[in-house]
């Protein structure tokens, strides 16, 4: 299991470095939209640990291990962070029991990942998320997904960005024996709602976890592992291209507001209900890294 876990690690690590590559190759093209005259952005990278022998967090759970927190402020990109962690330790009691597995390692569990959310300055472009994770107990799996969250739902660039990115994600899926597009793109509108307000958070994606295949007995994990792969690159090939597509575009006073009001919705979907929030404090993770998904800006009408 160590070789899988390094694997998955390493994966996650050069996936990072490609995102934050293409992302500050985004900021150095912009030439028109509003904040053009603004420096290109760039990212900063903090490591952040949890030494072994560090004591239990309030929750009862013990992590060790680390990673790095990677936020770049720029001219397109308002904020975005691309966090990766390799995480090791044991759940509190209570926590555990939620957990395929841990009740069987003595809570003990093992997790890599990397982590994306993008807000942008142009109202014009939508937010994304995009994450991917390995996790092992007594049994181990993958899990993670996509979202595309457009700050007007009804525009025809919206239907256009939807079809781009939907299919994109549709066909990184189809070209998977162990994926299933329809079962995680209905997974993800589950997924990604605000149940106090009756509405989705964006336009969806794909969300699947607990993906641990197998057939004839044997485990498919280098399977599962090259879906998850494929996850990251189809991420990295759809989403700068509806970037690019949009950034350069000017926009008014009216449609920045709108975009502060639905960020307000960003903030209470991950603050209410994401489970990757709750997984993180949980089990003692870095703060900074778990909540780098808000918004630097945000109102609520």
């Amino acid at each position: 299991m160590q070789d899988k876990k390094d694997k998955a690690a390493a994966w996650f690590k050069d996936l990072r470095n490609q995102i934050c590559s293409e992302f500050e190759a985004i900021e150095d093209e912009l030439t028109g939209g509003n904040k053009s005259d603004l420096p290109a952005g760039r990212f900063e990278r903090n490591p952040w640990a949890r030494e072994e022998g560090s004591e239990p967090n309030e929750s009862g759970s013990i992590l060790h291990g680390g990673g790095e927190i990677s936020i770049m402020r720029g001219r397109v990109f308002e904020k975005v962070g691309v966090n990766i962690s390799t995480v090791h330790g044991a759940f509190s009691p209570e926590f555990a029991r939620k957990i395929p597995g841990a009740d069987k390692s003595d809570g003990m569990f093992w997790a890599g990942g990397i982590s994306i959310v993008a807000h942008m300055q142009s109202p014009l472009v939508p937010a994304v998320h995009m994450n991917t994770r390995m996790i092992v107990t007594s049994k181990s799996w993958f899990g993670g997904g996509a979202d595309l969250t457009p700050m007007f739902m009804i525009s025809r660039e919206t239907t256009e960005d939807a079809k781009e990115f939907h299919g994109a994600l549709e066909r990184c899926c189809n070209r998977h024996p162990v994926a299933d597009y329809q079962e995680y793109k209905e997974w993800c509108d589950r997924y990604f709602y605000l149940p106090h307000r009756n509405e989705p958070r964006g336009i969806g994606g794909i969300f699947y976890d607990y993906l641990a295949s197998s057939k004839d007995g044997q485990d498919r994990w280098n399977d599962d592992f090259a879906f998850t792969q494929d996850v990251g690159r189809t991420f990295l090939d759809v989403y700068p291209k509806i970037v690019r597509k949009h950034m350069n575009k000017p926009w008014a006073s009216a449609e920045r507001e709108e975009q502060l009001i639905r960020r307000g919705r960003y903030v209470e979907y991950n603050l209410l209900y994401d489970r990757g929030t709750t997984f993180g404090l949980k089990t003692g993770g870095n703060t900074d890294a778990i909540l780098m998904s808000l918004p630097p800006e945000v109102k609520w009408p």
